[in-house]
């Protein structure tokens, strides 16, 4: 069945349920990371969803794939935040990490 909608793209569905996770964890970082880490990480994690939402209304390939690339390329920083967060002792990113590969 063809989706109607971007929320109906199961892609988006596990990319917004990981920005909302990623909003959760970053709560939990030090006030002093605001403006750093959190606001980095929370930008990344948004990006990946709203380029599937952009790519759901082009018509072309190319401009597809570009929309895409920009996601993969958010995806990587992600999982970037989410060793540094773990190296810093912040949380245990386990989970998210095991998230963000399968929108990956």
């Amino acid at each position: 069945m063809k989706a109607k909608k971007f929320q109906d793209l199961i892609v988006w569905q596990k990319a917004h349920a990981y920005v909302l996770a990623i909003y959760k964890l970053t709560k939990k970082y030090p006030k002093e990371e605001m403006y750093g880490l959190t606001s980095q990480f929370r930008r990344a994690a948004i990006s990946i969803a709203a380029n599937i939402t952009e790519v759901f209304k082009k018509k072309s390939v190319k401009d597809k794939i570009k929309f895409y690339n920009i996601s993969q390329g958010s995806i990587e920083e992600c999982k970037y935040y989410l060793i540094l967060t773990s190296d810093l002792g912040y949380v245990n990113t386990d989970s998210l990490y095991a998230m963000i590969e399968e929108v990956s």
